[in-house]
């Protein structure tokens, strides 16, 4: 059942709306001539937002095989348009234009996609948007695992349970601006009540969180600021509508979400681009554990994809 809705990107499909909404991103960023910059980007950023919902529509539509390549395509518009909103002469260059990570071309026999890795590079998209969007400097030749990437998608850890018998998230319990994070958390880092307080904070990309207190059941904080769903290291779970903890530290947990969903998308289609063998291996014959996760990601991020979009352009609105 979609959870998700394009309808929600109504007002964006308005040029007066976007010209405006623009003028006050530029704004706030001490951008020169807001106004004028507005203008000139108004159409490229609904024209980004058009042709992603085009791609993500027609990926619905289409059988898995080629699902990767339009969402991955449709996903890149989308944050383009993003990009538009913190940096009005995107793109300076052609550097940018590159997908800005690597994976290996040929795969080894024996393959599984949850053992393979994608490679940051120095220039690219993503050391891009990493910097642009979430201020995070990626480090050249910096790998993660598709395994670590998976464990960071909040939907898929009640399959990951049924498949290894472990859950990838602790949910979180929300009471207005509080946030409960169950005790049990510590058991599973190896750390006491003071040293997870400050491991949380510290992996916090927005510095959204204080502590309040412990109690026997709970480790209570309180929200900062007006995120939303931006609480990194917490991950929004859009199928259950509520946080969620990753239960691995690997290189994906201070990854915002959207970065996530990126990396896997663009490994997934080179797979489908390049790896013709293996993919219509894996879709017909369904060999290991990679295809219901792969499957289910897809499923996941035809609403998760643009639903992070969406909060990325509403935020910049606060």
């Amino acid at each position: 059942m979609s959870t998700f809705h394009w309808s929600l990107f109504s007002m964006f499909f308005s040029a007066s709306y976007t010209q405006d909404y623009l003028k006050q991103c530029y704004k706030k960023n001490g951008v020169e001539q807001s106004e004028k910059k507005a203008y000139e980007n108004c159409y490229p950023f609904m024209y980004y937002l058009e042709h992603g919902k085009i791609y993500y529509e027609q990926a619905k539509a289409s059988p898995l095989i080629i699902q990767p390549i339009l969402l991955f395509y449709g996903f890149v518009h989308l944050i383009k348009a993003c990009i538009l909103t913190v940096d009005p002469d995107y793109p300076e260059t052609t550097s940018v234009l590159a997908h800005g990570v690597s994976t290996r071309k040929r795969k080894k026999q024996q393959y599984h996609f949850s053992q393979d890795e994608v490679k940051f590079q120095k220039t690219g998209l993503f050391p891009f948007i990493s910097e642009k969007l979430f201020h995070m400097k990626q480090i050249e030749g910096d790998k993660v695992s598709m395994d670590s990437l998976i464990k960071q998608i909040p939907e898929l850890s009640d399959l990951i349970h049924q498949l290894e018998g472990r859950h990838s998230f602790l949910n979180v319990d929300e009471e207005r601006n509080t946030l409960l994070i169950p005790v049990k958390v510590l058991d599973v880092f190896h750390m006491t009540e003071n040293r997870f307080v400050d491991f949380f904070i510290s992996k916090s990309s927005t510095a959204a969180f204080t502590f309040k207190h412990f109690d026997k059941d709970f480790l209570i904080f309180e929200k900062e600021g007006q995120h939303f769903y931006d609480y990194t290291p917490l991950k929004y779970n859009l199928f259950k509508q509520s946080f969620a903890l990753p239960l691995s530290k690997e290189h994906g947990f201070t990854l915002n979400e959207l970065l996530v969903h990126y990396l896997l998308l663009y490994n997934l289609s080179m797979i489908a681009r390049y790896e013709t063998e293996w993919w219509s291996e894996l879709v017909k014959t369904m060999p290991t554990k990679d295809f219901p996760l792969i499957e289910t990601f897809l499923h996941i991020t035809l609403d998760k994809g643009p639903f992070l979009i969406y909060q990325q352009l509403i935020n910049k609105q606060k």
